[in-house]
């Protein structure tokens, strides 16, 4: 009987609350469960550190699972979705690149794409002539990951 009662004591259900909400937002989407895990495990610090009653904890669980949904979903919705092309303006990332200068490491030639290096990485290029190894060239564009340029 004494082991059912160390096994009863608020915090370590609290705790388990949190662990089972926490691994139910793996199955459903939304990012919204998790607060709620989260605010059980505030409370199950919170009966850890002191003797509350049933409603108190009820109160702090309710209020710490809506002040962390309402202040951090935002933000970490954000930061588990990543970037999203479709929404990206066409001038944010092209104006690093234009007019820029790059050197050719694999022959390009106007039926074939080689290879330029720029800013230490190799891209994919293409060219409307014919452009050796070994030659700087200046990029005038970018589709996707492939750049167009022009020998200097």
């Amino acid at each position: 009987m004494e082991t059912l009662k160390e096994f009863l004591k608020p915090e370590l259900i609290w705790f388990l609350i949190g662990l089972a909400l926490l691994i139910l937002e793996f199955a459903l989407p939304g990012l919204i469960v998790f607060f709620f895990g989260l605010g059980a495990w505030i409370v199950a610090l919170v009966c850890l550190l002191t003797d509350i009653s049933l409603n108190v904890q009820l109160l702090v669980f309710i209020i710490s699972s809506v002040l962390s949904l309402v202040c951090l979903r935002k933000w970490l919705k954000g930061l588990f979705k990543g970037f999203i092309v479709s929404k990206q303006k066409t001038s944010e990332n092209i104006e690093e690149f234009i007019g820029k200068r790059a050197v050719v490491k694999e022959k390009i030639t106007p039926q074939a794409p080689g290879k330029v290096e720029f800013h230490g990485t190799n891209w994919a290029a293409e060219a409307d002539e014919e452009i050796a190894a070994g030659t700087p060239a200046k990029i005038i564009g970018k589709d996707n990951i492939t750049l167009k340029v022009k020998p200097l």
